[in-house]
């Protein structure tokens, strides 16, 4: 495993409020980063991005399962668990998902994109949404 994913696994699976800045050595200035919900290109954006999921939500972390590795493409197998303040803050979530991950010869970040079924991995848990996504689920199923 090259030095630069083990840099970023660690800095997600370790990921912190106070923490954040460090993205910036990790990621290059004009790294691209998309997942289901955010498209942005910059580093400042990127951070915003994660500084908003502290404000969001309680216990926010990732835990990297599968980590493949071909050059400088990467792709990377987590689970996302958490607590969401307005909704059950005591029941804790999880999201399955994967990234996908270019790196600079300097080894850092310049692409970033994140997958995940953001209907069954977060819809489908909500009051009210949840019931009526699960609905549409077994009518279309």
């Amino acid at each position: 495993m090259s030095d630069a994913l083990t840099r970023v696994v660690s800095f997600y699976e370790t990921l912190t409020e106070p923490s954040l800045p460090q993205l910036r050595q990790l990621y290059a200035n004009d790294a691209y980063f998309k997942d289901p919900f955010n498209e942005v290109r910059d580093v400042a954006a990127i951070e915003a991005i994660f500084a908003h999921m502290f404000v969001s939500l309680d216990q926010p972390r990732f835990i990297v399962h599968t980590k493949i590795e071909q050059g400088s493409e990467v792709f990377l197998a987590w689970d996302f668990k958490f607590r969401i303040r307005k909704f059950k803050p005591e029941v804790e979530q999880c999201i399955r998902g994967g990234s996908h991950l270019r790196f600079n010869e300097s080894g850092q970040v310049i692409f970033h994109r994140d997958y995940w079924d953001a209907a069954e991995e977060l819809y489908e848990k909500l009051p009210f949404i949840g019931s009526l996504m699960r609905f549409l689920k077994r009518r279309v199923g």
